[in-house]
C-alpha cells in the first residue's frame, strides 16, 4: 500500500490543485465515470409504430438489482448492488467492500401508456418497452372518394 503525503498548508489550494493534475485530459471518452469510478450506463431510445424502447448497458447485474419506477409522467430506472469479499493472511484480516449503484430519469410523453410498460433483462442489457396510445400510433393511408 502506498502512502501518499499532502501539503496540509494550504489545503484548499492543493485539493485543487491535485485534481487538477490527476485528472487525465488526453481521454475524453471517460465522460461517463464519475470521481468513484463508477460508471453510468449508457442507454439507446428507439422508436417504432408502436413503442419506446429503452436499452440500457448494465452488464454484471442480476435481474433483481434493478428497480424500474414510474411517477408523474417520469421513468427512473436504478439499480444498487453491493458485494464483500474477505481474503485473510496469516493473522491479517482484508475486506474489501464494493458499492455500486445509478439512477437515470427519463420524462415520458403524454402519448405513451405509463401502466403497460414492461422489462426485461437479458445477457447485460435491461429492455424497457413503453408503449404507445392507440391515438398517438401512425394511421394508414386513407384514400378519400371525391364525389
Amino acid at each position: 500500500m502506498a502512502l501518499i503525503r499532502r501539503n496540509q498548508n494550504l489545503p484548499g489550494f492543493s485539493n485543487i490543485f491535485d485534481d487538477f493534475l490527476n485528472n487525465d485530459w488526453s481521454d475524453w471518452g471517460l465522460k461517463n465515470y464519475s470521481r468513484t469510478n463508477t460508471t453510468i450506463p449508457s442507454v439507446n431510445i428507439k422508436e417504432n409504430n408502436d413503442n419506446f424502447i429503452i436499452e440500457v448497458a448494465a452488464p454484471g447485474l442480476e435481474k433483481s438489482d434493478f428497480s424500474i419506477e414510474v411517477n408523474q409522467g417520469t421513468l427512473k430506472i436504478s439499480s444498487e448492488k453491493r458485494g464483500e469479499n474477505e481474503v485473510k493472511e496469516e493473522s491479517y484480516s482484508r475486506r474489501e467492500f464494493s458499492y455500486q449503484s445509478f439512477c437515470r430519469s427519463f420524462s415520458l410523453p403524454l402519448t405513451v401508456e405509463s401502466d403497460k410498460i414492461e422489462a426485461k433483462y437479458d445477457r447485460g442489457i435491461l429492455l424497457v418497452t413503453i408503449p404507445k396510445r392507440e391515438e398517438a400510433k401512425p394511421k394508414p393511408v386513407r384514400l378519400i372518394d371525391i364525389q
